[in-house]
């Protein structure tokens, strides 16, 4: 739990610097992911790994009002991201987040793994916004080969939903980020 808790720490810290790095003037823009511009791929970004990942601790659903919210749009939303991650992180630092079940896309999966998965979600779809924005997203060593291991577990269920392009080929001195996005059919190299 206490490695697992400081991978989210890390992650949430480079999401929250990432964001405050997002302009109005960008929310239009073209992303890695072709069916969002930054509008929409950042208000995915904020509710799911913010309020989503608050409210997996707490086994409570996102509330339905979240769902069309318009986060991007509001004035600071880069630090009320940022504000809100505090909270998730703060409900995970509780023991009982990490035990037992939640329940997540309509199965039941261990709390460590439905953290795992948001946690890929965060730093996933950071660097989306972060190539779509002109930013870097920057991962330690270790949080790479996590989410490496997290892409490479879930990746065939992501793509028969739809959630993963095909994989892109990547240089033999990837990073593990590298190839994690790669695995999840981004490619490293993206710019708008």
């Amino acid at each position: 739990m206490n490695e697992l808790h400081s991978h989210m720490k890390e992650g949430a810290a480079e999401a929250a610097r990432v964001a405050r790095g997002v302009s109005a003037e960008q929310l239009s823009g073209a992303t890695p992911c072709k069916e969002f511009d930054v509008r929409t791929l950042v208000n995915h970004w904020v509710l799911y790994t913010s309020h989503g990942l608050e409210c997996r601790a707490q086994r409570r659903d996102i509330p339905e009002e979240l769902t069309e919210r318009d986060f991007a749009g509001e004035e600071g939303f880069a630090e009320a991201y940022a504000a809100q991650l505090d909270q998730a992180l703060a409900a995970w630092a509780e023991p009982a987040a990490w035990e037992g079940e939640i329940g997540i896309a309509g199965m039941e999966m261990a709390a460590p793994e439905v953290a795992k998965l948001i946690l890929k979600e965060m730093t996933v779809h950071g660097w989306d916004v972060a190539a779509a924005t002109g930013q870097e997203f920057r991962v330690s060593d270790a949080l790479g080969e996590l989410i490496l291991s997290v892409v490479e577990e879930h990746a065939p269920v992501y793509r028969q939903y739809d959630g993963f392009a095909e994989p892109v080929p990547v240089a033999g001195s990837a990073t593990a980020f590298e190839r994690a996005l790669a695995l999840s059919g981004r490619d490293p190299g993206w710019t708008p």
